[in-house]
């Protein structure tokens, strides 16, 4: 399967298990099983609110990547790519 990027929360979703599905059963392919179940949102939230959860998961981040990006670093690089995200776009 494609890797495809979630277009609410940016998280890479590489397999079948990570994507979404519709109400309907079927699989979602542009948002991951965190942002939606069922066809819906599973978080009303803003785009900022999306960047702080997403900023919880920083060290595991880190730890898998092998980075060191720094809590400031990340929030700014995710506040300038979420406008690009579906969800997110103005």
């Amino acid at each position: 399967m494609e890797e495809k990027i979630c277009q609410s929360c940016g998280m890479a979703m590489k397999a079948r298990e990570d994507f979404a599905q519709n109400q309907d059963g079927s699989l979602n392919e542009e948002y991951c099983r965190y942002c939606m179940k069922d066809g819906a949102f599973t978080a009303d939230c803003t785009m900022e609110e999306m960047v702080e959860h997403n900023l919880e998961f920083l060290d595991e981040f880190n730890k898998d990547s092998g980075s060191q990006i720094f809590r400031e670093e990340a929030r700014a690089e995710m506040l300038r790519y979420f406008p690009t995200l579906k969800r997110w776009k103005a």
